[in-house]
């Protein structure tokens, strides 16, 4: 089994990256570009999402990294709801909302599923998830 070292090695991480690349994209075109408001808010939502599971996976503890999971759930789940006022207000199709969604969705349930297995096991400093080994050591 190997073990994860880095957080680029996350799955949720990855797929964080995705949705944040997939966000700027969106948000760039038309009507939402111009969208001061919702084009960041959307946007520093997704960022932090990425960069909460970064920034956990460098953490001092367990129970800090489990935290900083919660707070980059928390942030996919906003992205989430800005994107069906982006839909509501037609600045993105039906097609681009159900790829971002399904993004941000997935985020969500590999969050969730990661930190119930470290709440599972608080004992660990090396924890896994799908057969992938995370190295969360206290310094």
């Amino acid at each position: 089994m190997a073990t994860i070292t880095r957080f680029e090695e996350i799955r949720a991480w990855k797929t964080t990256r995705q949705l944040t690349n997939l966000i700027y994209r969106l948000s760039r075109e038309g009507d939402f570009a111009r969208d001061f408001g919702l084009r960041d808010q959307i946007r520093r939502a997704s960022v932090s999402a990425m960069s909460n599971i970064a920034e956990g996976f460098e953490s001092q503890s367990q129970a800090m990294f489990v935290s900083y999971l919660y707070r980059a759930k928390g942030s996919a789940g906003e992205v989430r709801s800005q994107l069906y006022l982006a839909l509501d207000l037609g600045y993105i199709s039906q097609a681009q909302f159900n790829k971002a969604y399904d993004l941000t969705d997935k985020t969500s349930r590999q969050l969730g599923r990661f930190i119930a297995y470290l709440k599972s096991h608080p004992e660990r400093r090396v924890v896994r998830e799908h057969g992938v080994a995370y190295n969360v050591e206290t310094l």
